[in-house]
């Protein structure tokens, strides 16, 4: 079990589900002092991370960081894992796949770390992941595409929902608006074109016809001429999979070319940065997330809520930004990971390894986690809700 004060029974069993709050802080400062002496007299746990923090996927890496690292400094005042801290090391990938290989060859080769999580995109992580399965390394990516852990790698999990989850929610949307020729834009990286192909496969059981399936340079500052091209093909619907700045400019073209047919994003458009940088334009846009944007909104009795609240108040509170489902997909694949040494009650790598693999019910920020041997994600559709833009700020779709 993590080394709390003992006064914290509530804490501990809220963080075996996924919950860290710092409540224990109005306990004795001396048994805090104690536990944190304690832990420092065992050696650390070397965890390696490798996060796009700079460069165009700033916007989700930058997060992820600033997330993994209050939770190191949450758990190590706690006392640390098994009274053993945690040693936190993080390495910025840029967003880049051969930057995330140097890192990942860094961190289990010089620095050996007991496991990875990250990185930050779907590409970078189809790299590493060869690697951690090569160098029988636990990785937890935060990255979205489904072929990461499909098919299933033995030390490779990831904590974003599905793709093809993703893509279901949005026929399924689409199909009570009475949509059926769908324009289908992505971006050319691996996350784009691993929704490519999700709603490719899913479409024809929507009754949705892929009127048009493009991809676009991701780094692109103006896509007028590809929504031009949409705006010909007499389409009922824009669906956009991509991630950094191109979710933004398609809204904003399709706004200068009075394209007004309703857009659709993939669930890599959770972060309110996205929608600020063409407000207007965005106004309406729907799109399949996890429930961290609308926490709030949940009721009282929601099993997440509690999970999300604490997890938004600290971040928020800690970095005057808003939490993003990004910054909560490194809080899960931490939380699991620290889960998994606590139930194994051990650092032997394969021993966690199998209670990684057998987790079971696991509050996170993404969802309700429930892993197995042949699924290494543990989310279920119902983990998704479909989400809008109202009046400049996320909302539960009507």
């Amino acid at each position: 079990m993590l080394k709390l004060q003992r006064t914290c029974l509530a804490t501990l069993l809220l963080l075996l589900s996924g919950w860290l709050l710092v409540s224990c802080s109005k306990s004795d400062p001396v048994d805090a002092a104690s536990d944190t002496a304690a832990a420092a007299q065992k050696p650390p746990i070397k965890i390696g991370a490798i996060f796009a923090v700079t460069g165009p996927a700033g916007f989700l890496g930058a997060p992820e960081k600033r997330t993994a690292e209050m939770l190191v400094e949450q758990i190590n005042a706690q006392g640390g894992v098994n009274g053993h801290p945690i040693e936190l090391i993080v390495m910025d990938s840029v967003g880049d796949a051969t930057k995330a290989v140097s890192a990942a060859k860094q961190l289990i080769e010089e620095e050996q770390v007991f496991a990875i999580i990250g990185p930050t995109r779907s590409g970078p992580s189809m790299k590493v992941k060869d690697i951690c399965e090569q160098t029988q390394t636990l990785m937890l990516s935060c990255a979205a595409a489904e072929e990461i852990v499909n098919p299933v790698a033995r030390y490779v999990f990831k904590t974003p929902q599905k793709d093809s989850f993703a893509a279901q929610m949005i026929f399924d949307r689409m199909r009570t608006m009475g949509i059926k020729r769908v324009a289908a834009l992505y971006g050319g990286t691996g996350f784009g074109k691993g929704g490519a192909e999700q709603l490719t496969k899913y479409a024809p059981d929507y009754g949705i016809e892929l009127v048009m399936l493009e991809m676009y340079d991701p780094a692109a500052i103006n896509l007028s001429d590809l929504v031009t091209k949409v705006k010909g093909a007499n389409v009922d619907a824009v669906v956009n999979w991509s991630i950094v700045s191109a979710q933004g400019i398609i809204a904003s073209n399709m706004r200068q070319k009075q394209l007004e047919i309703p857009l659709f994003q993939s669930h890599g458009y959770g972060n309110i940065k996205y929608v600020e940088q063409a407000p207007e334009a965005s106004e309406g846009t729907l799109f399949p997330c996890g429930r961290l944007l609308i926490a709030e909104a949940l009721p009282e009795d929601h099993p997440q809520k509690q999970v999300l609240m604490a997890y938004k108040k600290a971040y928020e509170e800690k970095f005057g930004e808003a939490a993003s489902t990004f910054g909560g997909h490194a809080y899960d694949a931490l939380m699991l990971l620290v889960n998994a040494i606590t139930v194994a009650d051990s650092l032997d790598k394969e021993k966690v390894r199998d209670a990684l693999e057998s987790t079971k019910g696991f509050v996170g920020t993404a969802g309700i986690f429930n892993m197995s041997a042949e699924d290494h994600n543990g989310l279920q559709i119902d983990a998704f809700e479909m989400l809008t833009v109202k009046d400049g700020k996320f909302a539960p779709a009507p």
